[in-house]
This record gives structure tokens, sequence and C-alpha cells, in this order.
């Protein structure tokens, strides 16, 4: 005897006036932006696609007023051992939930890194509330990185956001204080990432690497150091770290990208001081714009703190 399937709360579409007459497979494409690969996954699932309750065929003309609702199993991450770690929320729905990650907390387990991650506190919440998903993260922050992170409970909305990001739609704030006085208000590092060829787990700017865009704002000048807000246009790994060293001015803390020697304030900063501060994206399901932020932690609220007293701040 198998077990009964579970399935998610469903999409519904109610069929307006305008799409009287489409085709099933248009009206899913089209208006709920679901991909092939989903569609053809949905279409093997015994309650994945109905029109008015009943399973049709993709081909099948819709007309107004038709009640189109699309049914994802339920899945686990069943390799991911749950561990009662604290989370902090920032929003959550049936959907998605974003967290405020705390720096020194990995994403997902890695050789070597099997607990202690967000995944792991993230399945442990799940399962207290009953609830059933596979740990979907739609994008990754570094290590030692705070902030906002944004995991997706079905492949959906897995799909939509990471649709976004590519279309460069989803909005990538974060908050960093770098070596020097950077001397521009804002400015654009265009600069392609790839691996060091002498050190693979380095990032390089280089000629022949991947497109890589970052903007920059300076929200404080001090004496020694620029607190700065960065946008990200694409995301490369390391890529905010890799184009501040770039530009002559590394991330105080970052012990791959920073300066020669260290250079660093009185008492050293322990992690890189990056923090990611807000994320805007339009809500799979809801088709709204959502704008998540998280505050700056206290350890960089601290540092900055520290060099203001240390360092006169600049006009």
């Amino acid at each position: 005897m198998t077990a009964e399937t579970r399935y998610y709360d469903p999409i519904v579409y109610v069929v307006p006036p305008e799409d009287d007459g489409m085709l099933l497979k248009t009206v899913l494409h089209r208006r709920l932006g679901m991909s092939r690969k989903l569609l053809s996954r949905l279409k093997l699932t015994e309650q994945g696609i109905t029109v008015n309750g009943e399973r049709r065929y993709t081909t099948v003309k819709l007309a107004a007023g038709d009640v189109v609702e699309v049914r994802m199993e339920a899945e686990e991450s069943d390799d991911i051992l749950p561990q009662d770690l604290p989370l902090d929320i920032l929003y959550e729905d049936e959907h998605l939930l974003v967290v405020n990650k705390e720096a020194g907390m990995i994403v997902h387990p890695t050789h070597g890194h099997y607990v202690g991650t967000i995944a792991n506190a993230v399945v442990h919440y799940w399962r207290e509330r009953g609830e059933t998903h596979r740990f979907r993260p739609v994008h990754r922050l570094d290590q030692e990185t705070s902030g906002v992170l944004c995991i997706a409970k079905n492949p959906y909305a897995h799909q939509q956001i990471s649709e976004q990001m590519q279309a460069g739609t989803v909005t990538k704030l974060y908050c960093a204080v770098v070596h020097g006085v950077v001397a521009a208000d804002g400015g654009t590092v265009d600069g392609p990432i790839d691996r060091d060829p002498e050190q693979p787990h380095v990032r390089i700017v280089t000629p022949n690497g991947y497109p890589a865009v970052t903007h920059y704002e300076v929200l404080e000048r001090y004496e020694r150091h620029t607190l700065v807000q960065l946008r990200l246009e694409t995301g490369r790994t390391h890529q905010i770290r890799v184009h501040m060293k770039h530009i002559g001015h590394p991330l105080v803390g970052d012990k791959m990208y920073g300066p020669p020697g260290g250079a660093e304030l009185p008492p050293p900063f322990p992690r890189q001081a990056l923090h990611a501060a807000k994320l805007g994206f339009e809500h799979p399901a809801a088709k709204r714009r959502l704008e998540i932020e998280a505050p700056l932690p206290a350890d960089m609220r601290e540092l900055v703190r520290t060099v203001r007293d240390i360092e006169p701040v600049q006009g």
C-alpha cells in the first residue's frame, strides 16, 4: 500500500472574457508563466492540471468563466537533517519563505558542512509546522555575508523568481564597508568575472570572463574607509567582493580579497563587511511587487560606530 500523494494548495486562474477560446496550454504559458519543463511534469500528475475540477488535455479550448487549477505534488528534502536552529523570518506565505541570514551560516549543506546550515534550520521549521517542502533557495549568499535570503516552497515559485533574475528585474541591494575613500559619489563596475587559473576557488576580473555589473553609491565617507550601497545587475560568485577589490576598495574583513597584510581596523572585523539589505521581485502567484528588507546587523552597526569614532566623517 502506497502513501497518499500530498499536494500544495492549487494555483487558480479564472478565465476572463478576453481569454475566451484560448488554448489551455497558452493560458498556462502566457498568463501563469509556467515553463515547458514544469508543464511536462504536471501532465504526469493525477491532479496536476484541471479545468472546472476535471483533468483535461492542454490542447482544449477554454471558455470565459472556466476555473483552471494547477496542483503540484508536495516534496521533501530527505537528504537534509532537520535541526532546531534560530531563524529570523522576514516574510512567509504558501509560496515563499524569506529569512534574514546571519553571518557565518552556510545556505546549503556541502561536503564537510552537513549541519548548522540554513537548510537544516528551515527543514526543521517546516516539519514542526507540519509542512512538506523541498529546500529551494532562489539565490545564494556567501557564508560570511548576512541578510535577505529567499527560499521557494514549490517548483513554480522557484521558476518564476529565477526567470525574473535572469531578466534582470530582481532588485538586490547590499551595504558594505570598504577600505579607502571612494572618490566618486556613485558609479558602475562593468568587469567580466571568471576563476583565477592559479587559484580556482578565487575569482578575478578578466576580459574573457562572464559578464558582471555592479552599481555603487557612497553613503558615508571616513578618513580611511567608506560605507557604500551596492546594487547587483548580475549575480556572479563573489561579485561584489571581486569588483570592489578591482577598483581598489576591497571590503573590510575580507580574508580572500582584502588588502595584503590585512590593514584592518583596531580591532579587526572578523568577516567581510557585507550585508544583503534588500530584495525586490514580483510575487510568483499574486503578481505584485515585494520589497523585503533586513536591517543592518549588530556587528556591522558596531563596525560603523567604531569607524566614526576613530576616523572623522568626510564631506
